[in-house]
């Protein structure tokens, strides 16, 4: 199981940018898939963006355009690049893998979660 510690958030203004990061460690196989989630005070996690083992990438509909996945250079790394913010795109931000357990099973993680947190 892959241990997930997420960074970046921050205070931001609409229009702006940010450059959220998770790092994974734990596990020597690369993620099946890793995901950002965003979650709103009383909402459950909205999925975010997504890139699978094969690099394949899928976004929110909201989030299309101008979040984009990626992996970083270590192993079980992922970026995501938010750009023109806005005001809707603030939450606490969580990474999620689904990654290969021991015992041959596919079982998921979260990160505690960063702060994104957009003011005009």
């Amino acid at each position: 199981q892959v241990h997930l510690v997420e960074s970046g958030g921050g205070l931001v203004h609409p229009g702006g940018s940010l450059k959220l990061s998770c790092v994974g460690s734990g596990s020597i196989r690369p993620a099946v898939k890793m995901d950002w989630y965003r979650q709103t005070p009383g909402n459950q996690r909205e999925l975010i963006a997504s890139i699978t083992e094969s690099d394949t990438t899928t976004y929110a509909d909201s989030v299309k355009g101008r979040f984009t996945i990626s992996r970083g250079n270590a192993k079980n790394t992922i970026i995501l690049q938010m750009n023109s913010i806005k005001v809707d795109d603030a939450g606490v931000y969580y990474c999620h893998a689904d990654s290969w357990s021991d015992t041959g099973r596919i079982v998921g993680s979260w990160g505690r979660g960063t702060q994104v947190t957009v003011t005009v």
